[in-house]
This record gives C-alpha cells, sequence and structure tokens, in this order.
C-alpha cells in the first residue's frame, strides 16, 4: 500500500516538473518572439481637393500628391506636391490664383503600436514653397470716393508670384487594410515671405490657401495611401 502510495506521489512529480519545463519553454518562445515593422515608401493622395471643387464654386481644381519614406521607429520623411486653381471673390474685386507647390518636411509618430499593428498619430513640420499666376479678373475702383464713378473694370492682369511659409501638422493614419491607410490631418502655417502684385494684394496662394492680414492660415486633408514596403525591423 505504501508502495503504491509513493509510486503515485512519485509520477505526479515526474509529470509536474515535465509541465514547468514544458510551460517554461513555451514563455521563453513566446518572449522571444519580435515583431518588427514595415520599412518603405507611402505614396498616396488627397481626396478632399476634388470633393472640394465639386462643391465649391469657388474652388475650380485641385490635386495633391502625397508621400513619405521611414527612416526610424517613429521618423518620416514627408512630402506634398500639389495644383490649385483658386477664385477668390471680394467686395470690389474678383481674382484667380492658379500653380503648383511642394511641402517638405517629417513627421513623428507619437503612437505606440501594439504587437504588428502599423497605425499613426503624429505630429509633422514642414517647408511650403508655391510659384504661381495671381489674375486680376476685374475690380471696382474709387470705392471710397462718391465723386468718381465705380464701374467695374474687367480687363484681365495676370502677375507671375511665388510664396514661402512653415506649417505645423496634426494628423493620424489607420492601416484598414494590409498596406494600406487611411488619413486625415490639420495644419497652421505662418506665412514667410509672400511676392506682391503691383498695386493690389495677393489673396490666395496655392498650397498654403487663404493669404489673411495676420500671415498665418490653415489647412485640412483627407488621405488614401498605400506601402510599398522595401524592407522589415
Amino acid at each position: 500500500m505504501y508502495r503504491y502510495f509513493i509510486s503515485i506521489i512519485f509520477c505526479f512529480v515526474v509529470v509536474s516538473t515535465f509541465s514547468q519545463e514544458q510551460t517554461k519553454k513555451v514563455e521563453e518562445k513566446n518572449d522571444s518572439i519580435v515583431y518588427t515593422s514595415p520599412y518603405g515608401i507611402r505614396l498616396g493622395i488627397d481626396i478632399s481637393k476634388p470633393i472640394k471643387a465639386a462643391i465649391d464654386g469657388d474652388y475650380n481644381s485641385g490635386l495633391e500628391i502625397i508621400a513619405d519614406y521611414r527612416i526610424s521607429k517613429r521618423f518620416f520623411i514627408a512630402a506634398e506636391l500639389g495644383f490649385e486653381d483658386e477664385t477668390t471673390q471680394e467686395d470690389y474685386s474678383k481674382s484667380t490664383a492658379k500653380g503648383s507647390y511642394i511641402r517638405l518636411g517629417f513627421n513623428y509618430n507619437a503612437y505606440e503600436n501594439w504587437l504588428d499593428m502599423n497605425n499613426e498619430i503624429f505630429v509633422g513640420l514642414r517647408y511650403g514653397f508655391s510659384v504661381f499666376d495671381q489674375t486680376l479678373n476685374s475690380y471696382s475702383p474709387n470705392v471710397n470716393n462718391p465723386y468718381f464713378p465705380t464701374t467695374p473694370i474687367n480687363t484681365p492682369v495676370t502677375t507671375s508670384l511665388n510664396s514661402h511659409w512653415t506649417e505645423f501638422m496634426f494628423g493620424l493614419k489607420v492601416e484598414t487594410f494590409k498596406n494600406f491607410f487611411i488619413g486625415a490631418s490639420f495644419s497652421f502655417k505662418v506665412l514667410l515671405n509672400v511676392k506682391e502684385p503691383d498695386n493690389f494684394k495677393t489673396l490666395y496662394s496655392p498650397g498654403f490657401n487663404r493669404i489673411f492680414e495676420s500671415g498665418t492660415g490653415f489647412g485640412f486633408n483627407y488621405t488614401l495611401s498605400y506601402l510599398i514596403p522595401f524592407k522589415k525591423k
């Protein structure tokens, strides 16, 4: 009887020890799993501009291509290249700005992804440069002088201009399918310099948007993009 009881205890100890060893090996194996993230170039388009052109009569057309390249776990080199054609209506004038722009800078991903997730909540900085033509389509002179007529002058005058600015961005990008992202961002822009036409003001700059007296502006985009991975690490 005692021998039988001792045999049972011995078997229990052996099985328990074996189970613990197997559990330890599984835990060590799980701990050794390293989740890697894809590195590559991501290309996309800002779909807010075609939507704006469809619903806003003053926004004639617009297109923006976006790109970024991951250089570390959290930093991305980023750029946007675009074209805009916008008409600005004032009380006594009507003008159209038409041209191209580029923005260059970086994004920092502040979001800590779980396991193999690849999402972003980012802050970014850009330098922007735009080259465009502003056409003064019509205007009414002497609007503050009741002794002179204010007949509108409809002879278009076109001037080649340029502008420089910086902008601070906040946004997010969510991987909805493998390597496919939906994103949105908001930007605050500070004008550095803008070339002014003779006897008029620059009212709109492609890439910067409407230029106010304060020299600041705002922007928003909604993007669809696809990542072309080159490696994982």
